[in-house]
Parts: C-alpha cells; sequence; structure tokens
C-alpha cells in the first residue's frame, strides 16, 4: 500500500508503520498484503451481483446460512412476542435486549484477539453448536409450558456470549472464502442473505406464532443451526498458518484499540456504527408494542413489519452488490445516515398500516446500505493481522452498545409513549452523525 493510500491518522499523533505489509500466510487466497481500496472496488464493480458465488466454499457457506439466520430471525420474532405476552411491559423487552448486552460488552474485544490466533472454522463450528443449543433449551422451556421471563434473559445473555465469538469470526472469515478480489461482493452477498432471511424468518415466524405457537419457532431455528454447521464442515479451505502469538492478551487487546485510535477513518466509522445501533435501531426493541398499541395489528402485523423492513435491506444490499458503490460509497453512507432518521422519526407518529410498511421498507433498505459499506470500507482499509480486533469492536456496536440503547427505549416508551420515544431516538441520532460528519468530512470522500 502507498503512503497516500493508507488509512488517514489523526494529525497530532506520529504515524505508524503500515502493518498491512505483512507477509502474506496462506499460499491459496489473494495475498495478506492489503491491496490499494481502489482496485478491489473496480474489481468488484466490473462483475456481476452475485460473483462470489463462484468460489465453492462461499456457497455452502452462503446457503448454510440462509437457512439458519431464518431461523435466527423466526426465533426474534416469536421470543419477542412471547416476553411482551409474559409481561405486556414494554421495559421488559427492553430488560431481554439489555440482557445480551453485558457478556457482549465484556467479551466482545477479547473475542477478536482470539479470532486473530485460532482457525475460524473451527471457532465458526463451536460457536452456532452453541447458539443451537440455546435455542432447544429455549423450545424444551416453551413446549413444557415452563417458560417464565428470567428463563428468556438468562438464555439471551447465553446467547450474547456466543455472539461476542461468532460476530467477528464471521467477518473475519469471508476473506478466507473469496480473497480480498470479490470481498466487497461478498460482504454486500451476506447482507441481502442476512435480510433475504429476515423476510422469510418473520413470514414464517408470524404464522407459526399465530396457529402452533412460539415453542415450534424455537425447535426450527435450532434444528437451523445443522445447515450452516454442515457447511463449514464440507468446506476445501487452503492451508493457512495461525498467526503465532507472540504478546499477552491483554497487550493484543490495547494494540487492537490503539491501532482503531490512530487511524482516524477506522475510528469514525464505528462511531457512525455505534450511533446507529444505539439510537437508530433501538425502535425494534417496541415493535411488538408499536405493533398492537399504535398500529393495532397484532402478532401478523408485528411479523409484516418486521418482513417490510427485511426486504427493503435485501434491496440495499442489492444495489451495493450490484455496483459495489466505488468512487461514492462515502457519499452514500453519508447520505443513508442522514436520511434514515428522517424516515425514522415520520414512522413514530403514522398511525396508518399500509404507510407504515412503506417506511419500514425505506428504513430497511436505508439501514442495509449504510451498514454494508460501513463493513466494506473498514476490511478495505484494515491490517489482515487487527482484522478480528477490529471487527470485534465493530460487532460491539451491535451486541454490546445496541442494547443499552433497547433498554432505554423499552423504558422511556412506559413514561413517554412509544411514538414519542422513537422521535427522539430518531432526532438524537441524526444530531450524532452531523456532528461526525461535521469532524470528518474525509468520511464523504472514501472509496
Amino acid at each position: 500500500m502507498s503512503e497516500q493510500q493508507e488509512p488517514a491518522r489523526w494529525p497530532r499523533i506520529e504515524p505508524q508503520p503500515d502493518a498491512n505489509n505483512a507477509s502474506a500466510s496462506s499460499a491459496g487466497d489473494a495475498a495478506q498484503s492489503t491491496a490499494p481500496a481502489a482496485s478491489v472496488a473496480a474489481g468488484g464493480a466490473q462483475s456481476g451481483t452475485f460473483r462470489s458465488l463462484r468460489h465453492r466454499n462461499y456457497q455452502l457457506y452462503f446457503g448454510g446460512q440462509l437457512i439458519s439466520v431464518a431461523g435466527t430471525w423466526m426465533q426474534a420474532v416469536a421470543q419477542a412476542w412471547l416476553v411482551y405476552e409474559l409481561s405486556h411491559s414494554d421495559l421488559t423487552l427492553g430488560i431481554v435486549g439489555f440482557a445480551a448486552a453485558l457478556p457482549a460488552l465484556i467479551v466482545s474485544p477479547w473475542g477478536g484477539v482470539i479470532v486473530d490466533r485460532v482457525p475460524k472454522r473451527g471457532l465458526l463450528i463451536v460457536t452456532q453448536a452453541s447458539a443451537m443449543l440455546l435455542a432447544f433449551i429455549l423450545a424444551a422451556l416453551a413446549f413444557t409450558n415452563t417458560v417464565q421471563v428470567w428463563h428468556v434473559v438468562a438464555l439471551a445473555a447465553g446467547l450474547g456470549l456466543v455472539n461476542a465469538f461468532d460476530g467477528p469470526a464471521r467477518q473475519a472469515f469471508v476473506v478466507e472464502m473469496v480473497g480480498r478480489e470479490d470481498l466487497t461482493n461478498a460482504i454486500a452477498l451476506n447482507s441481502m442473505m442476512f435480510n433475504s432471511a429476515r423476510v422469510i424468518g418473520p413470514a414464517i415466524g408470524g404464522i407459526l406464532l399465530a396457529s402452533l405457537g412460539s415453542s415450534w419457532c424455537f425447535l426450527l431455528n435450532g434444528l437451523s443451526y445443522l445447515a450452516v454447521i454442515a457447511g463449514l464442515w464440507a468446506m476445501q479451505l487452503s492451508p493457512r498458518t495461525v498467526r503465532r502469538a507472540t504478546d499477552a492478551p491483554l497487550k493484543e487487546l490495547a494494540g487492537g484499540l490503539k491501532y482503531v485510535w490512530h487511524h482516524v477513518e477506522i475510528f469514525a466509522l464505528l462511531m457512525v456504527a455505534l450511533i446507529y445501533a444505539v439510537f437508530g435501531l433501538s425502535y425494534a426493541t417496541v415493535l411488538p408494542a408499536f405493533a398492537d398499541q399504535v398500529l393495532n395489528s397484532g402478532a401478523t402485523g408485528y411479523g409484516l413489519l418486521n418482513a417490510a423492513v427485511g426486504l427493503g435491506a435485501v434491496i440495499g444490499a442489492l444495489i451495493i452488490a450490484r455496483s459495489g458503490g466505488g468512487s461514492s460509497r462515502g457519499r452514500l453512507m453519508v447520505l443513508a445516515s442522514l436520511v434514515f432518521p428522517v424516515v425514522l422519526f415520520v414512522f413514530a407518529y403514522t398511525g396508518l398500516f399500509p404507510l407504515s410498511l412503506a417506511l419500514a421498507l425505506g428504513l430497511g433498505t436505508l439501514f442495509m446500505v449504510q451498514f454494508t459499506l460501513i463493513n466494506t470500507m473498514l476490511q478495505l482499509r484494515v491490517a489482515d493481522e487487527m482484522r478480528g480486533r477490529v471487527l470485534s469492536l465493530y460487532s460491539l456496536t451491535f451486541f454490546g452498545f445496541a442494547p443499552f440503547g433497547n433498554l432505554a427505549t423499552g423504558n422511556l416508551a412506559g413514561y413517554w409513549g412509544l411514538s414519542p420515544t422513537i422521535a427522539i431516538s430518531a432526532a438524537v441520532a441524526l444530531i450524532l452523525f452531523l456532528v461526525v460528519f461535521m469532524f470528518v468530512p474525509r468520511l464523504r470522500k472514501l472509496e
């Protein structure tokens, strides 16, 4: 990487050695030294929307994850409705979301250290099997009619612990399956797959929830993990040399934090993701109550709203997978960040279900455009030996800090009402986005 292509640093800090010049650790995949972002972007933009699927390993991963994530979204819908039925409390919905925060908040940065030290496929098999076990436990409690709110809280905390390792491992594993030349496209397809499942999962979940109950949703989610585990086992990966740890874990963790702080663009991208996760997405926590109390649409309407958000996200991912973003990545990310809170504010005060569905579609599209671009721009700028630690901080914005926004939203909704709470969150998100873009205007120019 040439000096001008190196990630920008804070002006007052002395430049650090370019870690991206480290020697390659694999003969089978693309070279480990970071290619210029412009050339990678060009390679992705010149190819078709589904270019990454030419890699057999990615085909296995994509198919398995599509089934598994559909089950995950199915459980998310059923679990939220179950908690609401058990408690009829907006605050309790926030508490369940918050339950995943504490283990993730503490463990996620350490999870990144582990991801940089061990084979990622093996780690993913362990995390997926653990999540499967948690789903089966919840299903057993639901089938026997012994489930209580504290059971759901405890299992949510367990899943938060699993996600602290699973999240950064999945993100860092992409480059091993497709190489750097298809990295941008694969990230977009991952987002499309995730949100295609978000359409399928809630739709099926809403039907099962209304007809058979939440227990079947939990059982099918547990079974869905078998697809991704089988796909991981069937992969034929090129031999890779796992980085030999020479420093203590605490020192490696500190090194990852220092690396992020020294690179202004990476730091700013993580801040945008953090603001979005805490304030922009917290509305989803009280969406069951919003569908029931404001829109008067019940469980079916709640499932349709989730499906609309998911469909919009698929549209957003397809846009990025097709175009790659190219030289306009930064501008698109900034635009999506500023428009999303405005749409969310309008969504908060609409009482018409068809209009709410249309706005939910827009929220999903804007969300996916922004987060796909943030993920892409992060991965194109991070050194390979720091990838797990940086991506663990990216995952931390969802699994560690987002539940704080969920808890606050659930609590405030009980005092201020659902619509004012969602609207205030949208306004705060917009203000904070403007602050970040004012202090780091170069984000608009990122490729």
